[in-house]
């Protein structure tokens, strides 16, 4: 599995500020919706049912909420950089900026389990999160995460 079928480059937004968290999974259902067609309503809720379970904010300013959906066919990316961190309940008590959520078929299983794992040891590199935190331009953060993850596997 490689973040380049995880993730399109319409799955890639940079918000300036955001007011809080239900808002940013808002957000994440409208790209998710624009990206893949994803039903933006049962994205959002499904990410506020998974955080409801306990905060997806893993620490160093990165989160990756994710979701069960039914209707999709395999596991769907969408990356927002926020310009101003938010308060997100993370681990590690720091504000988040960088957030990966994922969408998963309902019965995924594994591959849910295997793009969450590339995704958190992607995001959990210091040189790739600066690289992500330099750039605004959407096109060159999908081409951060998908080479970085790309040479990773590698």
């Amino acid at each position: 599995m490689q973040l380049s079928t995880l993730i399109t480059p319409e799955a890639v937004r940079v918000f300036g500020t955001m007011s809080s968290k239900k808002r940013l999974f808002q957000e994440l259902g409208e790209v998710a919706h624009a990206a893949y067609n994803l039903p933006p309503g049962d994205a959002v809720d499904a990410l506020q049912e998974r955080e409801s379970l306990g905060p997806t904010g893993v620490g160093q300013g990165v989160a990756l909420p994710h979701a069960r959906l039914s209707g999709i066919d395999r596991v769907r990316g969408a990356f927002i950089r926020l310009e101003k961190a938010i308060d997100f309940g993370a681990v590690d008590r720091q504000p988040v900026d960088l957030i990966f959520a994922l969408f998963a078929p309902q019965d995924s299983g594994v591959d849910h389990l295997k793009a969450l794992a590339l995704v958190s040891r992607t995001l959990r590199d210091n040189t790739i999160c600066a690289k992500l935190r330099a750039n605004t331009d959407p096109a060159t953060l999908h081409a951060v995460l998908t080479e970085a993850a790309a040479s990773q596997a590698a």
